[in-house]
């Protein structure tokens, strides 16, 4: 009786051994696979659908501009909410501080109160070539049949060339932090590769900011002309 006890008792230490093993084993594949999982997120395929389906960001740009003669740089901020909603403020340099683009899906303002210029153009058409914004990159490369998408150690790199003729502006490459995944420049060449713009975004929030935000300036600028 005593040794059918003392087997009885043995079983069930094997048997709650082989259960808190293979408990183990499943519980450390389940954290692995969640574990990829989240790493999946910052994929190169994961981290450029997450830019091409950007719907808003607010940004601080450093813009450097290149041509032959000389280099010019600009400290720009940005603002954009889907589909056509943007402000373009120039910061510095001092010359042309505070000059104000700003276009409400209908209507193009180029506002500089510093030197009290204000203009409306109805009807405007988006600025569908405007190379210095985020924006405009998301929608040629949406639509490009000619682009591709590569990573390195930090960053994701998104690549196109313009199929619009154009000599001046023929490549366009996004760089997107890996860690973050926030843009962390971007660079414009021409059609012998030689670089033209060059954009640094010192800060970007991405899809924190409304169409009401963004406009707030305009509507500012109307009641002070009431």
């Amino acid at each position: 009786m005593r040794k059918k006890k003392i087997i009885i008792i043995a079983s069930i230490i094997v048997i709650a051994i082989i259960a808190i093993t293979i408990f183990c084993f499943f519980n450390k594949n389940n954290y692995k696979t969640v574990e990829f999982g989240n790493n999946s997120i910052k994929s190169a395929e994961n981290i450029k659908e997450y830019i091409l389906n950007i719907s808003s960001y607010e940004a601080s740009i450093s813009l450097e501009i290149v041509s032959n003669k000389s280099s010019n740089k600009y400290k720009i901020k940005q603002s954009y909410v889907s589909p056509n909603i943007f402000k373009q403020e120039v910061l510095e340099p001092s010359s042309i501080q505070g000059l104000t683009t700003i276009y409400d899906g209908n209507k193009l303002t180029i506002n500089n109160t510093k030197f009290a210029l204000n203009k409306i153009y109805e009807n405007y058409q988006y600025i569908s070539n405007n190379s210095l914004c985020l924006s405009d990159f998301i929608e040629k490369y949406k639509s490009s049949n000619n682009k591709k998408c590569k990573e390195n150690e930090e960053c994701v790199i998104m690549e196109l060339k313009v199929e619009e003729t154009n000599k001046y502006i023929a490549y366009e490459k996004l760089y997107i932090s890996k860690k973050t995944l926030k843009p962390i420049k971007m660079e414009i060449e021409d059609i012998n590769k030689k670089m033209l713009v060059y954009i640094l975004y010192d800060e970007i929030k991405i899809n924190s900011v409304n169409k009401e935000e963004v406009l707030a300036f305009k509507l500012k600028e109307q009641l002070n002309n009431i």
